[in-house]
């Protein structure tokens, strides 16, 4: 097991001054103990105390991994509710008190590149760190991977499907469009064929359901049993223009470029022009990055018609000029 380091707590405590975690391992309560006492008994508090510190050595991991999402502050305070819940039940056993079991099913309800599938692979990692799921690996279906051509098809790959998610998460994006067939559409069977996984394997793997808003909260009335098996349900709202720019701005570095000054400006005003336009599906995060994406296609291709033979210099083939942001509109 891992020590926190008195760097990475001082960074945590920081980050979070109204939620500081103290972990306190009392040894002078073991060293103190009555020599009656059973070995065993000091063995399992001092393997308590080690699996607390590790626990919240993984989740100072994972907490960083949420800080560089830009905003969804809202989740990151319900991913510290959930790692406070998991600490808590522990100690309530070591109390002697009795320690409930939580069903961590989630919904997540968003326009496209709003963080869903980001937080969700997070999610996956946190549970797997913090001894929820034994795998935490991240499966990613949608409606074609688990609706059939005949009656029992969809049942059977459902099942499968949850198989292969046993000991991490089931990710269904636009679940919704598994109820838009009607009663005669075999996605009723997939619906059913969920809620009782859910059930049957509440503590073994985590469903997240995720799409927009208002098509979500319909699908919700689709089967009475859906609702109360999310006690998790998420909103993801919009980012804003400045938000977005932060987007880019660290996309930008992240692949070694910079954008001038001229050339974050012509982004903010496609930004809003974008946002006026296609408020109703526009794609926020996923936005931005495809248009960073053409920005540094269309650089190349500008220092390669400049330089055909020679190469740039670095600060060239770093900046991202305002030519560089020109995207045809589809």
């Amino acid at each position: 097991m891992r020590n926190v380091s008195s760097a990475s707590q001082m960074a945590m405590a920081k980050s979070r001054p109204s939620r500081q975690i103290n972990i306190v391992l009392r040894p002078n309560e073991q060293t103190s103990a009555p020599r009656s006492e059973p070995a065993a008994a000091t063995t399992e508090l001092a393997e308590s105390a080690m699996l607390t510190q590790s626990q919240h050595s993984a989740f100072g991991e994972v907490s960083q991994e949420f800080d560089r999402l830009v905003g969804l502050q809202h989740i990151k305070d319900i991913a510290f509710e959930l790692y406070a819940v998991i600490q808590m039940n522990q100690r309530r056993q070591e109390a002697g008190l009795l320690s409930p079991s939580h069903v961590y099913h989630m919904l997540f309800k968003g326009n496209p590149g709003t963080g869903k599938t980001s937080v969700a692979r997070i999610m996956a990692k946190m549970f797997q760190k913090l001894g929820i799921l034994s795998k935490g690996h991240l499966l990613e279906v949608e409606r074609a991977d688990l609706v059939g051509e005949y009656i029992g098809h969809s049942a059977q790959k459902t099942r499968d499907l949850v198989k292969k998610a046993m000991g991490g998460v089931l990710f269904i994006d636009e679940a919704y469009s598994l109820a838009r067939g009607g009663e005669k559409d075999f996605g009723k069977e997939c619906i059913d064929c969920l809620v009782k996984a859910m059930e049957d394997h509440k503590n073994q793997f985590v469903l997240i359901l995720a799409g927009y808003r208002d098509e979500m909260d319909w699908f919700m009335q689709t089967n009475s049993g859906l609702p109360s098996r999310f006690p998790i349900q998420i909103d993801f709202p919009d980012y804003q223009v400045d938000q977005l720019i932060q987007i880019a701005e660290s996309i930008s570095k992240e692949q070694d470029y910079v954008l001038m000054p001229q050339a974050l400006e012509q982004l903010k005003e496609m930004v809003i022009t974008e946002k006026i336009q296609t408020s109703h599906i526009f794609s926020n995060a996923r936005y931005v990055r495809n248009v960073m994406e053409k920005a540094m296609r269309n650089q190349a291709v500008r220092l390669l018609q400049q330089y055909p033979v020679q190469s740039p210099s670095k600060q060239e083939l770093m900046t991202l000029r305002i030519d560089d942001l020109m995207v045809e509109r589809k």
